[in-house]
């Protein structure tokens, strides 16, 4: 029965029509970090960037190369929309986005990771069976129906992004406006909109809409009473966040996935009036069966469990970070901190404070002062850099730091030297203070 709902074909028009906005949206990405300067400042002027930890090998291309590398990724978004040569261009962008991804951590966003997972998974889908150029080249691909899974996994991954960001701001610093308020205190600046924004209604609906728009969103557009209705909140949902947060291509995409909710014959009559409509209901089960039921039950599992895992963390993820990233964790808190390094020689003992202007960016400097593996990256750079100098130190940091507005009060043990430090992935750092 399972299987037959999943290999059970369907028209393909949601996923042909998402193709096509799918590629141009991944063109416009990349060459909108050339144009607004988002490479300069994030991959070409700051002297090193924070990677992933167990990515050090990953570092921007020297010179001008990393407008070259963004350039590239746009036209294979561009083949992406046109669908040429589609499965070569769709793994190709996918691993050029993972490695920009995985480089800097300077400015990490949620929505980056999400467009990692949606292009892996468009490598797999058969987006290119018509209105392709490859299906003009090779008329025997084309085709007009695909199985039903093609639509699922847009579906559940969908489900599993909005369950787990309605659940991650049902706290109290969220539920009581303290965030939201913080969110749009520092918007007051903006032209136009900015003293609307400090209304005393707008928090509430950051709080509340938020909430209720993550957690009913994926079921109100998958009942068809509903759907239409929930369709226009989601355009008044994404393009406030678009306007307000300036979160890139994210609400566009978030909006282009309503493709997979409405009947395909309404997407056909829209988009593609001269298409075949595929209106039988065959169940073919492919050779590959068993192996495409493997691979989604581990990844789905990997999906479910990843935003749980600040659980076994012992202290809140909100203070030490620990499990926050690839868990939709989105925009949830306010953080400020400020850190001093001090290093001390091994040998002679002679300490030496260190001036961050020296090695780092004014976001970078952001976050030494803020995320503990960012503070314990910067450390091994620090012993790294004087030990090509001759010398042998320690890394001592005194850090505050402030959550949601709250008092100051110190995240790193400053008697520990980070420099000598392992970092585990899996447990907590005892070096961290526990939160107050």
């Amino acid at each position: 029965m399972f299987s037959s709902y999943l290999f059970k074909h369907i028209d393909n028009s949601a996923l042909i029509v998402f193709r096509v906005i799918f590629g141009l949206l991944c063109f416009l990405e990349s060459v909108g970090a050339i144009f607004t300067g988002w490479i300069t400042r994030t991959m070409v002027d700051p002297k090193f960037t924070f990677t992933f930890i167990g990515f050090e090998w990953l570092q921007p291309l020297p010179d001008n190369w990393m407008y070259v590398y963004y350039a590239f990724m746009g036209v294979f978004g561009l083949l992406i929309m046109m669908g040429y040569k589609y499965r070569i261009s769709m793994i190709a962008f996918t691993i050029m986005w993972s490695c920009t991804y995985f480089m800097q951590k300077a400015s990490y966003n949620n929505h980056y990771y999400l467009l990692i997972l949606l292009s892996a998974i468009m490598v797999f889908q058969p987006a290119n069976k018509y209105a392709s150029v490859d299906a003009k080249l090779n008329p025997n691909i084309e085709s007009n129906s695909m199985p039903n899974w093609c639509r699922l996994v847009f579906v559940f991954q969908l489900l599993i992004l909005y369950t787990y960001a309605s659940i991650a701001k049902m706290y109290p610093d969220w539920i009581d406006l303290t965030v939201p308020r913080l969110l749009m205190a520092g918007k007051i600046n903006y032209p136009i909109i900015g003293t609307f924004l400090q209304n005393d209604f707008i928090p509430y609906l950051i709080a509340y809409g938020g909430i209720l728009f993550d957690g009913l969103i994926i079921p109100l557009l998958l009942y068809k009473r509903t759907r239409k209705y929930a369709f226009f909140a989601s355009i008044f949902f994404h393009l406030f966040n678009a306007i307000v947060f300036q979160v890139g291509i994210f609400p566009f995409l978030s909006l282009a996935f309503s493709l997979f909710f409405f009947d395909p014959r309404t997407i056909k009559n829209i988009f593609l009036k001269k298409k075949d409509f595929h209106d039988t209901a065959e169940v073919t089960t492919p050779s590959y069966k068993t192996p495409l039921l493997l691979v989604l039950s581990i990844y789905f599992i990997v999906q479910i469990a990843l935003p749980l895992r600040h659980h076994i963390f012992e202290d809140d993820v909100l203070f030490t970070e620990e499990g926050h990233r690839l868990s939709w964790r989105m925009m949830l808190r306010s953080k400020q901190g400020v850190a001093s390094y001090k290093i001390v020689d091994k040998k002679t003992k002679e300490t030496q404070n260190i001036n961050l202007d020296h090695y780092l960016s004014a976001k970078q400097k952001r976050m030494v002062s803020t995320k503990p593996d960012v503070i314990w990256q910067f450390a091994q750079h620090l012993k790294q850099d004087f030990k090509e100098k001759g010398q042998d130190i320690s890394v001592f940091v005194d850090c505050q730091i402030s959550v949601n507005g709250r008092p100051f009060q110190k995240l790193v043990d400053p008697n520990v030297d980070l420099a000598d430090v392992k970092w585990s992935h899996f447990k907590h750092s005892n070096w961290l203070l526990p939160s107050k």
